[in-house]
């Protein structure tokens, strides 16, 4: 695993206003960054990337069933008892799920380890599945890249094969808060997935939602029977219209019980059952603040989203900490693992966060994320990646 400095497109810049990617630079500073690139061999991407994402995976599932059947766990993860049977009930429905990304941290030397799951909104789906791809067939093309080389990503074509294997109503609506320029590209970029899948697709902006009589519709009042919703389960059961959910007979994308996936509360509960997996950091429940006195931990809310709300103390003590909305609530305190560092053109560090996808229960590509700072957040960059021994 190599950082490489690329000469970026000529044009990309054009290219990225084409397809509507409009959030590639974010309050003046690139979030899209092709000025360098990393390299991974076959053996990283398969042996390693590949392989530990879909045990991973398993392994989240198989929590599902067992929370469900837990007050106790249920509890311990925050989940509103009003919607425990509704989560169960959509587990029981075996209601299918889309896709999910787990951040990783690799080295390309170590097994890869697991810092949390996004399971339920993830984003940086657009750039990971098509804005990368195209980066890369061109570079490829214009001699900037080996002729042999490939990239880990299939993310386009199983997220069209998961579409065309969904048994739901059409037609599936999609819908995001569209003051969200990255919502919106992510959630228009899977409507297209869709679309090209063979489905009735349209597009609702979130605050259009509405109820009627206990179900919920479209501004007009056309009933919506499937909907993807790019917008957490935590905050859709808190929303006034959260009760509607027991009652309306509207199919979720992703389904209720991803909830329990988004939670950070697995990752203590992963450790618990598989202490010692070599790519599980150790974890538990954290009651307060008092365990950051020792260094070398990550204190996180269960909910909590783009790295807001962490803090974190490393091996030699120094403590960093990102403010947000989510202090309240349950937290996790889990092992710090320190990320690969790297140095950038004008020397100042970069550290990196392997992006993972799931789709359909399948690996299905990378994305990298780089910050100046171990803590990755919303701004931190997307740098691509490419495959060649």
């Amino acid at each position: 695993m190599q950082r490489r400095p690329l000469a970026p497109r000529a044009d990309w810049q054009a290219q990225a206003a084409a397809t509507g990617f409009d959030y590639h630079t974010i309050d003046g500073a690139p979030y899209w960054d092709e000025s360098a690139c990393y390299q991974f061999g076959w053996r990283q991407i398969e042996d390693d990337l590949e392989a530990a994402t879909e045990e991973l995976h398993e392994l989240a599932l198989a929590l599902v069933p067992e929370i469900l059947a837990s007050e106790e766990l249920l509890t311990r993860l925050a989940v509103p008892p009003l919607y425990w049977d509704y989560l169960a009930r959509s587990w029981s429905a075996h209601e299918p799920q889309l896709y999910g990304r787990m951040d990783l941290a690799y080295d390309g030397r170590h097994p890869p380890k697991l810092l949390e799951l996004n399971y339920d909104t993830p984003t940086s789906l657009f750039e990971s599945g098509f804005f990368q791809w195209n980066w890369f067939e061109q570079q490829v093309a214009a001699g900037a890249l080996p002729a042999a080389a490939d990239q880990f990503n299939s993310i386009q074509e199983k997220l069209i094969e998961a579409f065309e294997s969904l048994v739901l109503p059409e037609p599936l609506w999609f819908s995001c808060m569209d003051d969200s320029s990255e919502d919106r590209g992510n959630t228009l970029y899977l409507l297209d997935c869709a679309t090209q899948a063979g489905l009735a697709t349209r597009y609702l902006p979130l605050d259009q939602l509405a109820e009627r009589d206990g179900q919920f519709t479209g501004p007009d009042g056309t009933a919506i029977h499937a909907l993807f919703k790019l917008y957490p389960w935590e905050f859709m059961l808190a929303e006034e219209f959260g009760p509607v959910l027991l009652s309306s007979a509207t199919r979720f994308l992703e389904p209720p019980w991803k909830l329990l996936l988004s939670n950070k509360g697995v990752l203590p509960l992963l450790w618990e059952r598989h202490r010692g997996h070599p790519n599980l950091l150790e974890a538990h429940f954290d009651a307060g603040p008092d365990a950051l006195l020792a260094p070398g931990w990550v204190r996180k809310p269960v909910y909590s989203r783009e790295g807001a709300n962490i803090e974190m103390r490393n091996l030699a003590g120094q403590r960093l900490a990102v403010e947000g909305p989510y202090g309240q609530g349950p937290w996790v305190r889990q092992r710090f693992q320190p990320l690969p560092r790297f140095d950038a053109a004008d020397g100042s560090p970069v550290y990196t966060v392997i992006g993972s996808w799931v789709i359909g229960d399948r690996a299905a590509g990378i994305g990298i994320r780089e910050d100046s700072t171990p803590i990755t957040r919303n701004t931190s960059r997307f740098v691509p990646h490419f495959i060649h021994d």
